[in-house]
């Protein structure tokens, strides 16, 4: 039996997307024998400067420490587009393919029903006030091939149609079932060279 302080540590890794418990226990093994005692201050300090200081993007609900994500304070980039994804991490998958210089828009999620995840509960009002801008000219939708983003696609270019602006779906490049995050920067690059205008 393990030591109560590693066995709450071991569960506290368990807490994390995608690790069971043995990846838990390589975690705490290392944490506990190869960090000395100013590797664990680090750990912890940077724990919580990001719970502390990391908040959404007022425009775009992407991830920053200021009002205003740098993305959005970029007068470089292109304003007349923006693709809209799920997660935050979407965006970084698709700034890896160094060919996409529009602006982006983060929903935090998509429509899940079954999991009580509405339109309400998505960062969606923030994005049609953004439709109304005058030198917006297309939203691409880059929500994941599954369900859930099916339906957020088709809920967001309905509720754009009375918008002057076109609405576009990334292309099938990506599997169905997939989410962008996971996909490589070639294939996010045939998706948005693809995109389809959705009517």
């Amino acid at each position: 039996m393990y030591p109560k302080s590693l066995e709450n540590l071991i569960q506290s890794f368990q807490r994390l997307p995608g690790v069971g418990k043995k990846t838990a226990e390589r975690y705490a093994y290392f944490l506990v024998n190869k960090f000395d005692k100013s590797d664990i201050e680090r750990f912890i300090q940077n724990l919580e400067l990001c719970k502390n200081t990391i908040k959404r993007c007022s425009v775009c609900g992407f991830l920053t420490e200021d009002d205003v994500c740098e993305y959005c304070k970029d007068t470089t980039r292109d304003k007349s587009i923006i693709v809209v994804v799920e997660e935050p991490k979407d965006v970084e998958a698709i700034e890896r393919i160094e060919k996409y210089h529009g602006l982006y828009h983060v929903l935090g999620g998509a429509i899940s029903p079954l999991n009580g995840v509405g339109p309400d509960e998505l960062n969606m009002k923030s994005l049609f006030e953004r439709a109304k801008e005058p030198s917006l000219k297309e939203v691409i939708i880059a929500t994941s091939a599954n369900v859930e983003g099916e339906a957020t696609a088709i809920f967001i270019s309905r509720a754009l149609q009375k918008e002057n602006i076109k609405v576009s779906r990334i292309a099938y490049g990506m599997p169905v079932g997939s989410k962008i995050e996971y996909s490589d920067e070639s294939t996010i690059l045939r998706a948005i060279e693809g995109r389809k205008e959705i009517k």
